[in-house]
């Protein structure tokens, strides 16, 4: 198998799968207990979160843990809205972040909020002057990913944040950075954003763990799950100690080798983007500069096709967001490409594992797909 598909999930490596499945058989008691195994798997935790946090570059308290990334991100919009609720009813995120934002919007659209969807360029971008220019005075949040999951493009976070400090905006600015964690520069803290989103399975940690970054001024944040008191208070539920130790040791692993992964990755990206554009009527979509994601076309053949025919072949890779399942993006849809070109669209992402013989199974594929559909008109 040739696995292209690293924006949508990772594989999980050996060391995390032991780290896990010690904690199920062998500490796993629950962390509220009084007794030994249970504050032993409080410990257990306590190490992990500040292991997380150390990577995100955060206080160990400041660290909460959730389900997921949809999760932290629908957290994130729900506390801001609460915090901001005496201010205004106005969002501002892109037309492009992932549909756990896009969809939290249009709910709060029917409750009477107003969201404006600023749409990217031509290459994928968006811009901190754009920010500005839709910023009002009851504007309580601005959300906005970190690196598009379709495009790879990089967003202004930092400036998004110096932006609004400098207007002196009571908005607060969340950061959806699933895709771009342990990629491209994170620094939630030094940048000056209010709540940052992150998931364990983009990393090469298990699914059902994921983490909110909350700044240490927003101490009363509104919880997300009232219950039994977990995550000091703010997201009760008996923890998942082993997919929290997966997390922290993906974590570990990526920090151990960090350099060495980036590099791999951009290197890997630049080979399959000299490959695939030697194959006639191939484009490039967006000027994506994190080192794991390539989006391409092939103008007039439908990527679901492409996609299914390659995986036959038992070569993954995909036609834009996994979450899409089938349906037109809408991070396509806002490039404003012509129908042929995004009807084609497909996206291959790296990681660790990936190597040259991946990329020249997919290029090859891709060629035959070509050759075989035009021969057949």
């Amino acid at each position: 198998m040739h696995y292209l598909d690293h924006a949508a999930t990772t594989p999980i490596p050996a060391a995390v799968a032991q780290e896990m499945m010690d904690v199920l058989t062998n500490q796993y008691g629950n962390p509220s207990a009084q007794y030994p195994l249970g504050q032993q798997a409080k410990q257990l935790v306590d190490r992990c979160r500040a292991t997380v946090a150390a990577a995100v570059g955060c206080q160990s308290d400041r660290l909460f843990f959730t389900s997921c990334g949809t999760e932290s991100d629908n957290w994130a919009i729900q506390a801001a809205v609460w915090h901001g609720r005496h201010s205004g009813r106005h969002i501002i995120t892109t037309a492009v972040e992932h549909s756990a934002i896009l969809q939290p919007c249009k709910l709060l659209e029917q409750q009477g909020y107003e969201v404006t969807y600023l749409k990217p360029d031509r290459t994928g971008h968006v811009t901190a002057d754009q920010v500005s220019n839709a910023l009002r005075e009851d504007t309580v949040l601005v959300s906005m990913m970190l690196v598009n999951n379709e495009t790879g493009c990089i967003f202004p976070v930092a400036e998004t944040a110096a932006l609004l400090r400098e207007k002196k905006s009571r908005a607060l600015l969340h950061c959806d950075a699933v895709q771009g964690f342990m990629k491209v520069p994170c620094d939630p803290v030094g940048w000056g954003v209010d709540m940052m989103s992150f998931s364990a399975h983009k990393i090469g940690g298990p699914k059902g763990i994921g983490a909110l970054y909350i700044a240490p001024h927003l101490r009363n944040p509104r919880p997300l799950l009232p219950g039994g008191g977990q995550e000091f208070s703010l997201r009760s539920g008996t923890e998942a100690t082993a997919q929290i130790a997966g997390f922290a040791k993906a974590v570990e692993l990526r920090m151990e080798h960090h350099a060495e992964i980036i590099t791999h990755m951009v290197e890997l990206k630049e080979y399959c983007r000299q490959k695939l554009l030697q194959i006639p009527t191939l484009v490039e979509i967006g000027k994506g500069e994190a080192p794991h994601i390539l989006s391409v076309s092939l103008p007039g053949y439908p990527s679901a096709n492409v996609v299914t025919d390659l995986g036959a072949q038992g070569i993954c890779i995909s036609a834009g967001s996994a979450c899409h399942k089938g349906k037109a993006s809408h991070v396509v849809s806002a490039l404003g490409l012509d129908k042929r070109t995004a009807a084609g669209v497909l996206r291959l992402s790296f990681g660790p594992e990936t190597t040259r013989e991946d990329i020249d199974a997919v290029c090859d594929a891709l060629r035959r797909h070509k050759e075989q559909r035009f021969a057949m008109l």
